[in-house]
């Protein structure tokens, strides 16, 4: 049986994108997912990728289609992904998590639905598209899972969640479900994962396994170094503070180039960022945060934790501070609660807290 490709205003089959059958293309995202499907099926041989920038500045990289086809070859065959398969496609095609999506699809042979990015995707699903496998960003599971689109989402098989952590409410909410949930580690340079952390079930996980062919070390600083001979044959040196459980597994403890030096003493702010999750979601509040370094004429640096919103009461404020000094050590405790209307994001999503700051110091 022949995949199909559905958009909002029709279906295909790939053929019929080869052959530049006019089809209804509303947005500039269906265009990008049409136009890259085009070129893969023509057997297009290189692609420009674009980093999110939320590490750092964005970037081009140009990668072989070999590359992205055993870059996928991988997660497939992890996931036991099938032909006839029912993919979501709801990520930006412009970046390394949308693109791979629709090279897993393609290369497997499984159908696809391509929706436009949203904060819930599932909104735009008919009751009887059934979908095995799909990938999501935190938000958008988050929004799902408060939505009418819950039971939606327990249908689906397989959903890969990346691009930021989970807060800890949501972990807990998908325990009991059905799907299987998998957060990814992975970026542009390694095109999309290498590892996956299972997220619910009898066989849930606190830590990374890497894909099968993949080598891991650490550097001097304790950061990741990946060796993916499908990708390249040298290694891929990351700024990611990890821990090995065996070399294979791994925690990943925060970004080695966010490190905050209070008064000589290095905290991480991604670590910090997971104990306040907790505080936060026990006290039920939604809003967005995160954790970075001010300058500190005495300190050097100081620990600030930043909201987006409105300003939270003094009371609930003093209710914080006082939840996450009974968590934290006194080094990692914020020195100031900070709040912005709207963070700056990237254009995957992402926080950027360098932009972040820099816009309230404007």
């Amino acid at each position: 049986m022949e995949p199909w490709i559905k958009f909002e205003h029709g279906q295909i089959n790939p053929n019929e994108i080869r052959s530049e059958l006019s089809i209804r293309l509303d947005s500039e995202f269906e265009k990008s997912a049409f136009q890259f499907c085009k070129e893969w099926l023509s057997g297009k041989e290189s692609f420009i990728l674009h980093t999110s920038g939320s590490t750092g500045v964005p970037k081009k990289i140009t990668v072989s289609r070999q590359q992205l086809k055993a870059s996928a070859n991988l997660t497939t065959a992890a996931l036991g992904l099938q032909k006839n398969n029912t993919s979501l496609v709801c990520l930006d095609t412009r970046y390394i998590a949308g693109i791979m999506m629709i090279v897993r699809s393609l290369e497997v042979g499984m159908n696809m639905i391509i929706v436009e990015p949203s904060p819930n995707p599932l909104e735009k699903i008919n009751k009887e598209d059934v979908i095995d496998f799909t990938a999501l960003v935190p938000l958008q599971l988050d929004t799902i899972m408060k939505s009418g689109q819950k039971e939606k989402l327990n249908q689906i098989k397989i959903a890969l969640i990346g691009g930021a952590a989970l807060n800890h409410k949501t972990i807990k909410d998908i325990e009991g479900m059905k799907c299987n949930f998998f957060a990814t580690y992975g970026m542009t340079e390694t095109l999309s994962h290498i590892a996956l952390q299972k997220l619910n079930g009898p066989n849930a996980q606190d830590y990374f396994e890497s894909l099968p062919g993949i080598t891991l070390s650490q550097d001097e600083r304790g950061c990741l170094k990946i060796f993916a001979p499908h990708i390249s044959d040298e290694l891929i040196t990351t700024n990611d503070l990890i821990e090995f459980i065996t070399p294979s597994q791994f925690r990943w403890l925060g970004r080695a180039d966010t490190i905050i030096n209070t008064g000589g003493v290095k905290v991480i702010p991604d670590k910090v960022e997971t104990s306040i999750r907790v505080v936060l979601d026990k006290l039920d509040i939604t809003n967005r945060f995160f954790v970075a370094a001010l300058p500190d004429t005495l300190l050097g640096e100081t620990v600030n934790l930043f909201f987006e919103g409105a300003p939270l009461p003094k009371e609930m404020e003093e209710m914080i501070q006082k939840k996450i000094k009974e968590t934290v050590n006194r080094f990692e405790r914020p020195k100031s609660i900070r709040y912005l209307y709207a963070f700056v994001n990237t254009d995957t999503g992402k926080i950027n807290k360098g932009k972040t700051i820099a816009s309230m110091r404007n």
